[in-house]
């Protein structure tokens, strides 16, 4: 390996890497950012809700145009603006004074990130060839598996014994090592033929409908649908989703080409990815929440209980990648889910009575987990982190079998790009689910409780740590409806992740005489970030 291409399987390896690291370490530091930051427009759940699903929507948005803009003006190029673009958002992101204005530098961020997840594995396919690039795609996917062991540890490490805004600071020496590789390093790559024709239009109409729909959603739950913006939001939503196929049908140059969904296989595989990464996505962002806010895990707790989930991951994926490649995917793409969902249905069972995990770096005493770990959350972590290594690698291979190679760059983009929408349109679903259940249990159990009256509202809101103000029936109330609302939360995301599964069963059969394309063809030359949820 020359010193290039040294450097920039670095600068490849950081970029794709923040990316990843922000979108796990974000999920434990919520807790402690709707604590501590103050909000005067939105709630601290819809806060919360906004600062992970407008991140994932604006990057899902823009992946497509990003590789587009990548493979004509430059990857060195695009790739160090973003490097820089991230760096910058990444501060602004650390230094939020409230909760709103830490919503829109999440925006700018995930604005930027969209930059740095197709560059890095298009950089290492124009720099490597032949086994040289096979080696190159498997030290990156060595360091992004690496990286789902040890981040979500030290991002809860960082909680709990400094400052959620680490979180963020933290990127700043990352993204200077990473552009000093860049610029001083990295050769400049194009693609050949790239024609310089970029579908602004089409990839802003996505967002307005994403975000539309995922804002108005979660708005008009908060406002108990007395919010003209929400229904607004709602409309503007709808109408965009509805003129986003007829967009892409007449444009020259679609961001997303509708004949790439005329293939049987490639739509099953992208219908089975919005349920299966969507429920995926969502469900870590209220574990995150429930177990810090309503159970009371440290954030480091909450970190290390993921730990298994990176080990299965990292030890399975390659043997499966090529167990699929011999008896075909869907196996495993219908085991898989439903392993997934067996998991989310046995946490839907925990008991608002658990024991929780105080796990303290300085306290040897706190490293050893009650029983309560072991019976109501390590299940679901063994279950789901079996089902996700069951899926990963057969996904990527089913993707990348179903259409021409001349294609293949474009259909992993928008497997990535549907993988991250999932998440804000199911968030805003599961999010109105959770907060009605919530408000009409606390009602229940405490029928001076009015839950149209916003300050009182403010007292107890859902997966959140009630206001000190709270009376004490108001906050065991809570509680009891927080776990309520954890469990509707994962069914919803069970029942999911079965559809991903069915689909996947009756979408997937081969027709008569065909046999199953992966096991036919065989694995192909695909990057790891071909993955969605990787990079």
């Amino acid at each position: 390996m020359t010193q290039p291409q040294r450097w920039s399987m670095l600068a490849a390896i950081l970029g794709s890497g923040m990316v990843f690291l922000d979108s796990t370490v974000m999920n434990l530091a919520l807790p402690r950012i709707g604590k501590e930051l103050p909000a005067t427009i939105v709630s601290t759940l819809e806060g919360q809700t906004y600062a992970v699903s407008g991140y994932l929507a604006i990057l899902a948005a823009l992946l497509v145009l990003a590789g587009a803009l990548a493979d004509y003006y430059g990857r060195r190029r695009v790739f160090a603006i973003g490097l820089a673009g991230f760096g910058v958002s990444s501060v602004l992101c650390g230094l939020s004074p409230t909760l709103e204005l830490l919503v829109l530098f999440r925006l700018l961020q995930g604005a930027t990130g969209a930059l740095l997840v197709p560059g890095s594995l298009a950089i290492l396919t124009a720099l490597f060839e032949g086994q040289a690039r096979a080696r190159a795609f498997g030290i990156w996917a060595s360091a992004t598996s690496a990286l789902s062991l040890v981040g979500p540890v030290v991002g809860g490490l960082l909680v709990d014994t400094a400052t959620w805004r680490l979180a963020f600071l933290i990127n700043v020496p990352l993204v200077m090592i990473a552009l000093f590789a860049t610029i001083r390093h990295m050769p400049e790559t194009r693609a050949e033929g790239a024609s310089g024709s970029f579908d602004w239009l089409g990839a802003a109409v996505a967002f307005v409908a994403v975000g539309g729909l995922a804002f108005g959603a979660i708005r008009g739950q908060e406002k108990q649908w007395q919010d003209a913006l929400a229904w607004a939001s709602l409309a503007i939503g709808a109408v965009a989703l509805v003129a986003f196929p007829i967009l892409m049908a007449r444009r020259p140059n679609p961001l997303v080409p509708l004949d790439l969904f005329r293939r049987r296989r490639f739509a099953t595989i992208n219908l089975s990815t919005l349920l299966i990464y969507g429920a995926l996505y969502t469900m870590a962002l209220f574990q995150g929440l429930f177990l810090q806010n309503t159970i009371g895990y440290s954030a480091t707790a909450a970190g290390v209980i993921g730990i298994p989930t990176g080990i299965l991951l990292t030890v399975l994926s390659a043997r499966v990648g090529a167990a699929s490649g011999r008896i075909g995917a869907r196996p495993f793409l219908v085991v898989g889910p439903a392993l997934m969902a067996a998991g989310l249905f046995w946490f839907a069972r925990i008991p608002p009575t658990t024991e929780p995990w105080r796990l303290a770096p300085g306290d040897p005493a706190s490293w050893i987990p009650p029983l309560s770990v072991v019976v109501d959350v390590l299940p679901y972590i063994l279950l789901f982190g079996v089902g996700i290594s069951l899926v990963v690698a057969p996904l990527t291979t089913t993707l990348m079998t179903s259409v021409p190679v001349a294609n293949a760059g474009l259909a992993s983009a928008i497997n990535n790009a549907i993988s991250r929408i999932g998440q804000p349109l199911l968030s805003a679903v599961i999010f109105v689910v959770v907060s009605g259940a919530f408000y009409a249990s606390v009602t229940a159990a405490v029928p001076t409780f009015d839950s149209s009256d916003p300050q009182q509202r403010a007292l107890v809101q859902p997966l959140n740590a009630p206001h000190p103000g709270a009376p004490p029936d108001l906050v065991a109330a809570s509680q009891v409806a927080s776990v309520d609302a954890l469990h509707l939360a994962a069914i919803v995301c069970g029942v999911l992740l079965l559809g991903g599964t069915v689909a996947n069963a009756i979408g997937l059969r081969p027709r008569s005489g065909e046999g199953d394309m992966t096991a036919r063809e065989g694995p192909q030359a695909a990057g790891p970030a071909d993955a969605p949820g990787i990079g």
